[in-house]
């Protein structure tokens, strides 16, 4: 069973504003930040909320922000949502603290349905081929670039490329499988 109480935090305002209205039209109550300081508050008088918390921030980042989160309310789940889905960033964002991890773009409909079946067991249905060139190189990217700390310069120098050729690569939506 899901919360009634739902904070999303999002900087992309429109986004954030239709997701909030379509929760409240399916009966839920939310209430939308744009950066997680401003959430603080609201998370910690909120009796097992549900955040809707956004990966990528205008200058910041989601991963920052979980254990601050949880330290905020220990009851409260969080569900990290990102148009720039990796394995790294999936994997770091639960050994953090995040309860689930989501991909934009999604509808409320969509992120209450996950929500609702996190109770029941999960099948995983791994793919018969495996990752494309593309998607690997993808994965190994977003790994370096976790690994420090969403430096983009320390990342190009580790990974032995131009900063400019790296951000232009990071600039593009991940390569599917």
């Amino acid at each position: 069973m899901i919360s009634n109480n739902l904070i999303i935090i999002d900087d992309d305002q429109p986004f954030r504003e239709a997701l909030s209205r379509s929760l409240e039209r399916l009966g839920f109550i939310t209430f939308h930040f744009d950066q997680p300081s401003k959430a603080l508050e609201r998370i910690a008088a909120t009796v097992k909320p549900t955040i809707l918390l956004d990966l990528k921030l205008e200058s910041d980042s989601g991963l920052r922000w979980i254990k601050k989160i949880r330290k905020q309310n220990a009851k409260g789940k969080i569900v990290l949502l990102t148009g720039y889905a990796s394995i790294s960033t999936a994997v770091e964002a639960i050994k953090l603290g995040a309860d689930d991890y989501l991909t934009k773009p999604t509808t409320a409909r969509e992120i209450i349905l996950h929500l609702e079946q996190k109770n029941e067991p999960v099948t995983i249905n791994l793919p018969n081929k495996p990752m494309s060139v593309e998607r690997l190189e993808w994965e190994h990217i977003q790994k370096i670039l976790n690994d420090n700390q969403g430096n983009v310069s320390a990342t190009a120098r580790a990974l032995g490329m131009h900063r400019r050729t790296l951000q232009r690569k990071l600039a593009k939506k991940p390569v599917r499988r």
